[in-house]
């Protein structure tokens, strides 16, 4: 049996698919993905479908896109029970769309929303289960390789927020939920256990600015106080269209050994 760890597919429906055959991924493997199944890629529609039900030896973790989806579904559903429409006609989906989408411009920022409802006659009611489905993923993943202590997060991991009291951060964070799904460089300056490891992804190291830039490659890093090890697997496959180091990585834990596609 082995551990795999994937993240921000950003429906890539296709491209996560050819990486399961290409690690000749079986029901005696175990897959962790580390959100951001869905928006700017063409197949968020299959993303979904997949989430459903992606299998019991699959363990999908929450990303800071699929919370965002939730949350737009939970302001729709406001709009639903205040007008008494009627959640499973396409026709008022697409009418509570619109209010809210006049109401605030960071609604459905990626247009995968509009684009269920409008393309694939997408109702609320379809809607709000994927959204239930979403809501019941971890924040993070934790267990045991190779006697280490081995979280998986979408964006970065710290012990509490007390651990960032007085630090110079480049954002602020109102929740330990917030770092989970948002910390870029702070996750690998200020995050990461004791004799353990930290799997992520988020910042895409194809991004020049950032501190896991890695030329589109895997970031690894380990601190030596902590006897901590970090690993990025965000590379930037989103946008490989515009960008040629762009890759879809996976990462087997129990000898480390990256695949990219």
């Amino acid at each position: 049996m082995s551990t795999y760890v994937m993240t921000d597919i950003h429906g890539h429906y296709d491209a996560m698919k050819c990486m399961l055959d290409k690690i000749g991924f079986c029901e005696e493997d175990r897959l962790i993905c580390a959100g951001d199944y869905i928006d700017r890629g063409p197949k968020s529609y299959e993303m979904l479908r997949w989430m459903e039900n992606p299998g019991k030896n699959v363990i999908l973790v929450r990303g800071n896109h699929d919370e965002e989806f939730r949350l737009c579904v939970k302001a729709m559903g406001m709009v639903f029970l205040k007008c008494g429409l009627e959640t499973a006609d396409v026709d008022d989906t697409i009418s509570v769309y619109q209010m809210v989408r006049q109401i605030s411009s960071y609604f459905d920022m990626y247009g995968t929303m509009g684009k269920l409802i409008k393309e694939r006659g997408t109702a609320f009611d379809q809607l709000s289960g994927w959204a239930q489905c979403i809501g019941k993923m971890p924040y993070f993943y934790e267990m045991m390789i190779n006697g280490r202590r081995c979280i998986v997060v979408h964006a970065g991991y710290v012990e509490g927020l007390g651990c960032l009291e007085g630090r110079e951060m480049d954002d602020s964070y109102d929740s330990l939920e917030d770092f989970y799904l948002k910390a870029r460089d702070d996750a690998y300056i200020y995050g990461g256990v004791e004799h353990g490891m930290i799997i992520a992804g988020h910042t895409p190291t194809t991004a020049i600015d950032e501190l896991p830039f890695n030329h589109g490659n895997v970031y690894r890093a380990y601190d030596e106080k902590l006897d901590c090890v970090f690993y990025d697997l965000d590379c930037g496959y989103v946008f490989n269209s515009i960008g040629p180091e762009a890759k879809l990585a996976c990462l087997r834990l129990e000898d480390e050994r990256v695949f990219y596609l």
